[in-house]
């Protein structure tokens, strides 16, 4: 049997976009309504229209996204976002904010690597937004050299934002690995043992956009 957990937060007109961005506006471009005359009133539709910045919700960032040679959202193979084999790591701070991950012999390559905080948890409150955690500089060395194929996390930016050189979506999107920021409910995983799926559109020029992550677990 398979069973489907959903990643990601869902994404709301007028909700919380990345700090100093607009809030996504989502609504009726021609509502049910106001479609009727088009049918002789023998049928009526919605037509939707979002207007949004890529960064809102749980979104992927392709190394477009830093670099401007680096491969957007519609040149990412399906296999580097889809599909990968999965695995939790706990993000351990001594500090409140860098997070060291513990691996110990646990095989990194070619996985999607999903880092789980808790912060997450927080989501929908406006302390989501404070100062959180980050990925150490030992951290990312290790997700480089073991050769990971994706990093998600459960907070809303893997860099300090206190360091304008964000050395974390420096360093692993020109090492060609996306990266998922503002993942959820990482606790229902197991630590190994599933597919992870985070898919978005393949926009030319893209450089964020939400996803909708979800593991995929044979019981």
């Amino acid at each position: 049997m398979t069973k489907f957990v959903e990643l990601s937060h869902r994404v709301e007109n007028g909700m919380k976009a990345y700090p100093g961005f607009p809030n996504p506006k989502i609504g009726a471009f021609l509502s049910r309504e106001d479609s009727r005359a088009k049918y002789a009133g023998k049928a009526e539709f919605y037509i939707g229209r979002v207007e949004m910045v890529g960064n809102v919700g749980t979104y992927l960032d392709a190394p477009f996204h830093r670099h401007a040679n680096g491969a957007d959202l519609s040149m990412l193979p399906l296999r580097s976002i889809a599909g990968l084999d999965g695995v939790v790591l706990e993000g351990k701070s001594e500090s409140g904010r860098a997070v060291s991950l513990e691996c110990g012999q646990c095989e990194l390559r070619d996985r999607a690597v999903l880092i789980k905080t808790g912060w997450d948890g927080r989501w929908g409150r406006d302390d989501y937004w404070a100062l959180g955690p980050y990925l150490s500089d030992g951290s990312i060395d290790l997700l480089i050299h073991a050769g990971a194929a994706l990093v998600g996390v459960d907070f809303w930016n893997i860099d300090d934002v206190e360091n304008f050189s964000r050395p974390a979506h420096t360093r692993l999107l020109t090492a060609n690995i996306p990266i998922v920021e503002h993942m959820t409910n990482l606790a229902s995983l197991p630590r190994v043992g599933f597919k992870f799926y985070a898919v978005p559109p393949p926009i030319v020029n893209g450089a964020s956009f939400p996803v909708r992550a979800f593991a995929e677990i044979d019981e």
